[in-house]
C-alpha cells in the first residue's frame, strides 16, 4: 500500500506506467498522462488515481506540524567555484 511521505524510495505505478507518484519524505511528484474512458477500464484507473490523492491529502490534513511553505530545494548556493572549462 502506497503511505505518502513515509520514504524516499516508493513509486505507485497507475494505469502501467501513465501515471508515476514517487514518494518523497517532503514532496511527492507526481508525473504522466492519463487518459480516463468512459468504460470499466477507465472507472478502475479514475479510481486508483482519486485512492492516491485521497491519501495525500488525508495525510497533509492530519499533520498537526504542517509548515506554510516548505523552502526551496535545492537550497541556494552559497560561495563560487572556479569554472572548470576555462
Amino acid at each position: 500500500m502506497f503511505k505518502p511521505f513515509a520514504n524516499d524510495t516508493d513509486v505507485m505505478n497507475i494505469a502501467g506506467d501513465a501515471i508515476n507518484i514517487v514518494n518523497g519524505k517532503t514532496r511527492l511528484t507526481i508525473s504522466g498522462d492519463l487518459t480516463i474512458a468512459r468504460d470499466k477500464a477507465g472507472l478502475a484507473n479514475a479510481l486508483a488515481f482519486y485512492k492516491a490523492l485521497g491519501a495525500i491529502v488525508e495525510n497533509l490534513q492530519n499533520d498537526a506540524s504542517l509548515p506554510a511553505k516548505l523552502p526551496d530545494e535545492p537550497g541556494a548556493p552559497t560561495g563560487t567555484a572556479d569554472n572548470p572549462f576555462i
